[in-house]
């Protein structure tokens, strides 16, 4: 039996002579693990197809040996990304924040979020860790735990002085309703997060943030993903 999906390649590695092995994020059926058979072969029909980043539909045969890759059709391969370092390593960051985050079911959000971050950093030429920052804000806020600087996420007060994470439950909260756990968060990373959520991925370039602020951004979001999730993605 066959099965076509819509997939993105999130690793693949050396099997046997010619064989790769490969981890695919899909739109059907989430995580999906198949072989392409030959393909480090220099003439290989799929040589291209098994690349990481490499976005396309893939026709997939259901065998006794397990899932194996007969035909492929690519979409995008994101080819400005190999050719640039800064945009190699934040799409390495995209695409291990979803091996750690995705399982074997479908969840179009999650792919869609994938295709804009992907394009920001392409073809958008968005600053560094711009895209990354938005990717990380808008899957937190997907899966309810979403930012809000007005409020209090504890007591419904409004947020007039210093403001904190509660990783407990990836919440802001005012000093008050603080836990052990709480991080402050500076004036200089709640303006980069307030930025960075309202402006959508096609406009990331126009954006300027002061301070360092995405760099402080960058650090509490992934405090906040250990805390979630049980362990770090990669980050150059």
């Amino acid at each position: 039996m066959s099965t076509k999906v819509k997939a993105f390649v999130l690793e693949a590695k050396d099997s046997k002579e010619k064989d790769k092995l490969a981890t695919l994020y899909t739109l059907e059926y989430g995580k999906f693990f198949v072989n392409f058979r030959g393909v480090r072969g220099a003439k290989a029909k799929l040589k291209a197809a098994k690349e990481i980043f490499t976005f396309g539909e893939y026709v997939v045969e259901q065998t006794k040996a397990g899932n194996i890759v007969t035909e492929a059709s690519i979409i995008d391969n994101f080819m400005p990304i190999r050719g640039d370092l800064n945009k190699f390593y934040e799409a390495c960051s995209i695409f291990d924040i979803v091996k750690k985050l995705a399982g074997q079911s479908s969840d179009p959000t999650l792919f869609i979020e994938i295709v804009k971050a992907m394009k920001a950093i392409c073809y958008d030429n968005s600053p560094k860790y711009y895209a990354l920052l938005k990717f990380l804000i808008n899957i937190f806020e997907n899966m309810g735990y979403k930012l809000n600087f007005d409020k209090c996420a504890s007591c419904g007060a409004q947020l007039t002085g210093k403001k904190f994470l509660n990783l407990d439950y990836g919440e802001i909260v005012c000093a008050h309703c603080r836990q052990m756990t709480a991080l402050e968060v500076a004036p200089a990373t709640i303006s980069a997060l307030k930025i960075l959520r309202q402006t959508p991925y096609e406009k990331l370039k126009t954006v300027k943030l002061g301070g360092g602020g995405e760099v402080k951004a960058l650090n509490l979001l992934c405090e906040n993903f250990e805390w979630r999730f049980g362990s770090k993605f990669f980050i150059d």
